[in-house]
């Protein structure tokens, strides 16, 4: 980049309140995320792509509880595929609070890619999100979190590692590969920054007016196959993700969360 970091850092971050960002937080898990964080004092900047009006009711949330203790940043993770606009989404990201410490990878596309219909747009779009755009701005913005001794936390799924949901054959690639980049970076990244995980399984159904919605048949299947005998709660991946954060001696772990279901799934349907 050509904006050397430190012009972008305040002066005085270590008397701050810490910074998170988390990717795709206008909505579901993502929004538990920053409600989570926004509550233990952080500085959250919210960002969105199509979910505009949902960031800016949560932002105007949290301004109003805490005075500017929240921002958000619209962008397509799309500009990590272009070098100057990524360069301008990181100097937004950094001057809104003047640091980060914490980056959550949270935003993912997620739908069927069954053999015989897969295409380029299918794969570039699940590619994208789930692997290429968590990698891309995780480089970009290592000098701003090593500054801080900070953290990343991606958001993976149970279906990422042996057990491949059926007929998702590119988000099982692609989350594999995201899962890889957790385990690499930690290595590389470590001592000053950690690098960790959370493999969420049912814990939140799709949006009922979406391409993915389930009938009552479909989720009480899906009930009946938790040993929890529930669908998890967003709350309870935020708790995780926070965990992770105050963990200052865990690095390159992935925690699953997901009520026991990977001990019965052979992770051919939901």
């Amino acid at each position: 980049m050509n904006q050397e970091p430190n012009t972008l850092l305040s002066k005085n971050t270590d008397t701050q309140p810490p910074v998170m960002l988390v990717t795709g937080s206008a909505k579901r898990i993502g929004a538990a995320i920053i409600r989570a964080a926004h509550t233990q004092g952080y500085r959250i900047i919210i960002h969105c792509h199509r979910s505009e009006k949902e960031a800016n009711s949560l932002a105007d949330q949290f301004n109003k509880s805490r005075a500017n203790s929240a921002v958000v940043i619209v962008a397509d993770l799309a500009v990590v595929n272009h070098g100057a606009a990524l360069e301008d989404f990181v100097k937004n990201i950094i001057e809104a609070f003047g640091q980060l410490d914490v980056l959550v990878h949270n935003a993912s596309r997620f739908y069927p890619s069954p053999l015989g219909n897969i295409d380029y747009t299918q794969w570039d779009e699940l590619l994208l999100t789930n692997a290429k755009a968590p990698l891309l701005l995780s480089q970009a913005l290592v000098p701003y979190l090593k500054h801080q001794q900070g953290c990343i936390i991606s958001l993976l799924d149970i279906h990422a590692h042996d057990r491949p949901f059926n007929n998702y054959t590119v988000y099982n690639m692609a989350k594999a590969a995201h899962r890889m980049m957790v385990q690499s970076l930690a290595l590389e990244l470590a001592p000053d920054i950690r690098v960790n995980g959370v493999a969420p399984g049912v814990n939140i159904l799709p949006d009922p007016n979406g391409d993915q919605a389930m009938d009552e048949v479909q989720q009480t299947n899906i009930i009946d196959s938790i040993p929890m005998q529930r669908i998890g709660k967003p709350e309870e991946i935020a708790h995780s993700v926070l965990y992770l954060v105050q963990a200052h001696y865990v690095t390159g772990e992935i925690i699953t969360i997901d009520g026991g279901r990977s001990l019965t799934m052979a992770g051919s349907g939901f």
